[in-house]
């Protein structure tokens, strides 16, 4: 596992990963566009050939962000009522365990990028090696909520192990998600057996979705100062 570097390092390290998916993009495919800095940098990159190289593509996004970066290149857009599956996603994450198990939704778009995730036949992960470890949850994970069930949600949340915490925009106001609900970022619990928290958290009434990415992915390209590492389940 990679030593942490510089933000200017990890940038770097980001572009390359995002230059190694590039490469898995054929002409007519039908894309998933994710979310975050790494995705950010694929998408920008997967616009440059469809601008000035005439790449044949279609995409649907998993935030409105993503989507209106695709739209500045020329990249079409389709939604699931046209099109049911999608043949590659491109998304980065917050953390990345063995067997490719994830948490994402930093960026708050974790229901939407679950969506599109799992309408693709083939889901790629797009990061720098300091996402990796061993165990997740150093990384607060996302939890989104409905707002009436807060106070259920975070009671539920605590009873688990959890310490969870509103998530604030820099002004102080609550984060609001593009679907008008709420994020609890739930820390204070290394998650021995993902699955099981996972199924207790599906199970609670009020949470729309959570960051836990399981049994998902089929590849992880990630990048450090030397290479492009592929890792599969």
């Amino acid at each position: 596992m990679a030593k942490p570097g510089s933000s200017g390092e990890h940038a770097g390290w980001k572009l390359h990963a995002a230059q190694r998916a590039l490469q898995l993009v054929e002409p007519g495919m039908t894309v998933g566009l994710g979310s975050g800095t790494t995705a950010t940098l694929w998408i920008k990159l997967l616009g440059e050939e469809v601008r000035g190289r005439g790449l044949k593509i279609r995409a649907i996004a998993s935030s409105e962000d993503s989507e209106r970066l695709g739209r500045s290149y020329g990249i079409p857009f389709v939604d699931f009522e046209q099109c049911r599956s999608l043949d590659l996603t491109v998304d980065g994450a917050d953390e990345i365990a063995p067997h490719l198990a994830l948490i994402k939704g930093g960026g708050g778009k974790l229901l939407r990028e679950k969506i599109v995730a799992s309408a693709s036949k083939r889901f790629v992960i797009v990061a720098d090696a300091s996402k990796q470890v061993e165990k997740l949850g150093r990384f607060p994970l996302p939890v989104e909520v409905i707002p009436m069930a807060l106070p259920l949600v975070g009671d539920s949340l605590r009873d688990l192990g959890f310490t969870p915490t509103i998530r604030a925009n820099p002004d102080g106001s609550r984060y609001i998600t593009d679907e008008g609900n709420l994020i609890l970022d739930c820390s204070g619990l290394l998650l021995e057996n993902p699955k099981a928290i996972a199924s207790r958290l599906d199970s609670i009434v009020g949470v729309v979705e959570h960051g836990l990415f399981l049994d998902m992915a089929n590849l992880a390209l990630i990048a450090d100062e030397e290479k492009v590492i592929e890792r599969t389940t």
